[in-house]
């Protein structure tokens, strides 16, 4: 079938053709802005999963939710080595000039400029040319102090209070946000309590691994009473079949239901690995329906593609140690596994893996669902690691 054609997705954040399984989470957030819009207190939300589960692709929905409703937006990803005031400040720059240009801006626009020239000041990093084109005197005393966790806090205020004197509510939409260090994710948490204090229309829209939750609390004790934390996991099989099956009967296409339900046995109901095999059983199909023997013949091609695309990517970032340390978990076969069996697998004892451990929660690679237990954030991993070393004997 002609590939121009083919429906299907696959790619980091790319938007689906069929977004299923999510309308629970997509509800939630239209009644978080609606209510925040509206000047009445509602938990901001920040999502939680495994890689691929379609985060990325849900906070993209988010965002264009919040446009339809009215609201400024501004998007950032994180980054293991760029810093919160780096990522946040050209877009504020930019928001706040937006705000400006509008017809009748008051004193509070104004002042949100003054604060960000002080808070950019502050600021003890590269900031490029941020500063430039804010010919503007800073407002001394505000937002200067040099602790993030004053000083974010009073710049988003200022910034509420003026999209609150335009009657314009902001959403600020930030992925992985595991990333952040404990004083940034801190700050966050502090200026986010203070809008809901006062009902400012600001609202902060997150997306993480499964460990933000944990490191929300660890930061500030109150962070599960501002946010809700979502798991968004694989699909359902009957979620599954319908973000196959929709789109290419849209284009008068079939999927027989032994190729679906193959398709389901291997993905997991991840979505992303799910455009992975739809976009590549379309292509090796010559013509309708799309068999089990397509399916099959699509398998050969995209393990490697896993492989080179999504998984290796991660598995080169890691030291010998560390990959030693994840082989051992995926010879314990699927799913979590007691610290105890790892160090059992490798021989040593339990308390010399810290170090290692630490190293690959931090780098997002495992997390710890209960305590004792670690998992993989990447579904699947395991199977990857059975075949990027292959060769691996096990001392207990």
């Amino acid at each position: 079938m002609d590939p121009i054609q083919n429906p299907f997705s696959p790619g980091a954040g790319s938007p689906p053709p069929e977004l299923v399984g999510r309308d629970e989470i997509l509800e939630q957030t239209r009644i978080l802005l609606g209510r925040v819009r509206a000047r009445r207190p509602e938990k901001s939300i920040l999502l939680t999963g495994l890689r691929g589960v379609g985060k990325t692709v849900l906070l993209n929905e988010m965002e264009r939710i919040a446009q339809q409703g009215g609201y400024r937006s501004i998007l950032i990803e994180a980054h293991e080595d760029k810093p919160l005031a780096v990522l946040l400040a050209p877009h504020l720059r930019q928001l706040l000039f937006d705000l400006n240009r509008m017809a009748g801006a008051g004193d509070k626009v104004r002042r949100g400029l003054a604060v960000l020239k002080s808070f950019i000041g502050s600021v003890k990093v590269t900031v490029g040319d941020v500063e430039f084109g804010l010919d503007i005197d800073p407002e001394q005393g505000t937002a200067d102090s040099g602790d993030l966790e004053v000083d974010l806090p009073n710049l988003l205020m200022a910034l509420a209070e003026a999209a609150d004197e335009r009657k314009t509510p902001v959403a600020i939409l930030i992925d992985e946000i595991q990333y952040f260090n404990q004083s940034e994710l801190s700050a966050l948490i502090m200026a986010m309590h203070k809008m809901q204090q006062r009902q400012l229309p600001l609202v902060l829209l997150g997306a993480g691994l499964p460990i933000l939750p944990g490191l929300a609390g660890e930061s500030k004790s109150y962070a599960e009473r501002l946010f809700s934390f979502p798991d968004i996991g694989p699909l359902s099989e009957s979620d599954a079949v319908k973000a196959l099956r929709d789109p290419v009967k849209a284009v008068g296409v079939e999927f027989e239901d032994t190729a679906l339900q193959e398709i389901f046995r291997l993905t997991q109901g991840y979505p992303y690995f799910i455009q992975e095999w739809g976009y590549q059983a379309w292509n090796h199909a010559d013509h309708s329906p799309i068999t089990l023997q397509h399916v099959q013949s699509a398998t050969i091609k995209v393990i490697p593609r896993l492989d080179a695309n999504f998984f290796r990517v991660r598995f080169d970032r890691l030291t010998p140690s560390e990959k030693n340390y994840l082989r051992a978990m995926a010879h314990l076969g699927p799913g979590s596994q007691r610290s105890g069996d790892i160090a059992v697998v490798l021989g040593v004892k339990i308390n010399s893996l810290g170090p290692v451990r630490a190293k690959l929660i931090k780098k997002g690679m495992i997390y710890s669902p209960t305590h004792g237990d670690m998992a993989f954030t990447v579904p699947l991993f395991d199977e990857f690691m059975r075949r990027a070393i292959p060769e691996f004997e096990g001392k207990g």
